[in-house]
């Protein structure tokens, strides 16, 4: 990849450029040219991109793979997908924390979401108090199925055709009404029995609960395993579980973390997804008294969505920042975590690239 810096090495798209610079795919420096062509070394250069963050190159490569190599498949939700089968990214938590640079992120949403799963819940009226939107479709859609709906929309359409603008205003009332409606909020709020319960209540098991201690005291086991995937449940929850078995592993006083996904939304749910288990492997690792190692991205079915394809190819052109750092504060266990105790440093983005997700 070729990437134009200017003279204070932040990255153009014009031809107003000081540094013009190729990078492989693994984010390694191979040659530099002035704005005039001519092959030139720079140190301020080099370690500009020696600093880049490994957590978007690893992503990048496999975004690239996908679109190189991908082939069409219908889905689901009727958008249809181009998609490759079985991939693994690998990131060392010890060289930063990986959330992507390449494009803004949200990060409450993300860890609104990683404590909503831990502390076992699956009503959407917790994740909406932090504004955090990203369940809200699903529940949306049963209520719009529902004899209670009265709306625009017709009860039976595929909701990812929906006209975006009249589908916006249907969802800020249908949030609003989770918000201040209690019993409409029981009744509608509730996604059926998706992570939080299958974390916390796998038949009756904490599944959370039991991995922690065992951590603690057997760390050495090859069973230090968290499962989302219930066969008994699935036809009760609103989605069925994307990211289905996470298993862990200690060595030399270190926690490394491993999520297989069975079904993986690459431009929009995987970052999100790499971020949330890097914080969980954080959180255990905090809690059991260990520093942190690998996570591992393990991917089943890896996608893009048809309406993403075209919008997330800018990503390929941004040259990452450094990393960001992770700091949790006012910890005594990982049950009591609230969002604000999350805090990420010195993160530095391109610009947010919006999409829409496929319900």
């Amino acid at each position: 990849m070729i990437y134009l810096l200017d003279k204070n090495l932040e990255q153009v798209f014009s031809n107003d450029y000081t540094y013009k610079v190729v990078v492989n795919s693994k984010g390694e420096l191979e040659n530099i040219f002035n704005s005039e062509g001519v092959k030139i070394s720079s140190k301020a250069v080099e370690d500009r991109i020696k600093k880049t963050s490994k957590a978007d190159w690893t992503y990048l490569e496999t975004l690239k793979k996908i679109i190189e190599n991908g082939k069409a498949k219908s889905d689901r939700t009727g958008v249809g997908t181009t998609s490759i089968f079985g991939t693994q990214m690998r990131f060392d938590l010890s060289q930063g924390f990986p959330l992507l640079t390449t494009k803004k992120m949200n990060i409450t949403n993300i860890v609104s979401e990683l404590l909503w799963f831990i502390n076992g819940d699956t009503n959407i009226k917790y994740l909406l108090e932090y504004k955090n939107h990203i369940w809200t479709d699903w529940a949306l859609e049963k209520y719009i199925k529902s004899e209670d709906y009265t709306g625009k929309i017709p009860k039976n359409v595929n909701i990812n055709t929906v006209d975006r603008k009249l589908y916006l205003e249907e969802r800020k009332a249908f949030e609003n009404k989770i918000l201040t409606d209690s019993s409409f909020c029981k009744k509608y709020g509730n996604l059926g029995p998706v992570y939080g319960k299958q974390w916390r209540d796998f038949n009756g098991v904490d599944q959370l609960k039991n991995l922690i201690e065992e951590i603690k005291t057997n760390p050495d086991s090859r069973r230090l395993i968290l499962s989302a995937w219930n066969p008994k449940d699935i036809p009760e929850m609103a989605l069925a579980p994307c990211h289905v078995l996470i298993q862990f592993y200690v060595n030399d006083g270190k926690l490394s973390c491993q999520l297989y996904q069975r079904s993986n939304d690459y431009p929009l749910g995987v970052p999100y997804n790499i971020a949330s288990y890097a914080i969980l492997t954080h959180l255990i690792a905090k809690e059991c008294g260990l520093e942190v190692g690998e996570f591992i991205h393990t991917g089943g079915d890896v996608h893009i969505y048809n309406n993403q394809l075209e919008i997330i190819k800018e990503q390929l052109t941004r040259l990452p920042y450094s990393a960001p750092k992770l700091r949790i504060n006012n910890f005594t266990n990982i049950f009591e975590v609230k969002p604000e105790d999350v805090e990420l440093i010195d993160y530095k983005c391109h610009p947010f690239i919006k999409m829409r997700v496929a319900v």
